[in-house]
This record gives C-alpha cells, structure tokens and sequence, in this order.
C-alpha cells in the first residue's frame, strides 16, 4: 500500500469514527435525557440538540452539542473539513467553538474494552481558556461528569466548579 492510499484509508477511517461518534453520543444522551436529536443540518456549528424544561418549567430550553472524537486531546475549532473531503471549500471559515456557536463540546474518548468516555466541555469554559484544544490529562475532572452538561449554560456555577477543580 503506497503512502497515499494510507493517508486516504486513515482519513476515510477518522470521517467514519466521526459519524459514528455523533451517533454514539446521542445514543448516549437518548437514553439519560430521553428528548435528544442529531441535527441534520450540515452548515450548523453543532450536532446534537438536548431538550428539556426549562427552569421555570413552562418552556423548553435546548442544549446546543457539538462532538468531537478525543483520544489525548479534545479539539475546540470547526468550519474545517477532515477525512476524505479535506479539500472541500466553503464559504465557512474556520473558528474556535464559543457560547454563540454551541452550548457544549462532548469529547467522545473510545476505551480498549469497547466503551467510550464523554468529555463535557461547556464552551463557557472554551471562550476562558482561549485555545484550539486541550489535554484530557488536564480536564479529567469533565470526563463522565454530567453535571457539567446539565448546568452547561450556568456561567456562574461552571467558573465556580472549574476554579475549584483547577482547571482555570
């Protein structure tokens, strides 16, 4: 096999790990918060919506998800094509994930055995630290805890928990 037709089996492979993580994650999220879609719309700066009650409990609040497969590391940018469409032009431009682009960035994190550990990074955080990606070393404190997905959009209690935690 040449050196190319490796770089493009590694790339159809990291485009398929990447659907399937969107689908995992909502999988996932389908089964604790029951109201859960992917968004089909391939222009969107996330991929998951997650509805719920709002805190009045009259209205509904939607939690805004963008996933993103996370080995040792969790990329924060979007607007960028990966896979086999890497030379795919748009007029998107690239851009670090923010509280206007999305609510949450779940970093999906496959084990040896077969399971997956999610990454919730609530974009409040993102727009603190101010970098393209971070360690997951460095944010283990976020790894399963469902407590910062659920109060992702709370900024005083995310800068609370992440100043306790160290992690700002």
């Amino acid at each position: 096999m040449s050196e190319n037709e490796d770089k493009a089996d590694k790339g159809k492979q990291a485009s398929i790990d990447g659907f399937a993580h969107e689908h995992i994650v909502a999988g996932i999220l389908m089964k604790k918060f029951r109201n859960v879609s992917l968004v089909d719309l391939p222009l969107s700066s996330y991929d998951i919506i997650i509805a719920g009650k709002a805190k009045n409990g009259r209205t509904e609040d939607i939690i805004r998800v963008q996933v993103k497969t996370a080995r040792k590391s969790i990329s924060f940018t979007g607007g960028t094509r990966g896979g086999v469409d890497r030379e795919y032009k748009s007029d998107v431009k690239t851009y670090i994930q923010s509280t206007k682009t999305s609510d949450v960035v779940v970093g999906v994190q496959p084990t040896d055995n077969g399971e997956y550990n999610l990454y919730f990074v609530p974009t409040i955080l993102v727009e603190k630290w101010k970098t393209k990606s971070k360690s997951l070393n460095k944010i283990e404190i976020l790894k399963n805890n469902y407590d910062f997905l659920i109060r992702c959009k709370d900024y005083n209690y995310i800068i609370k928990k992440a100043e306790e935690y160290k992690i700002i």
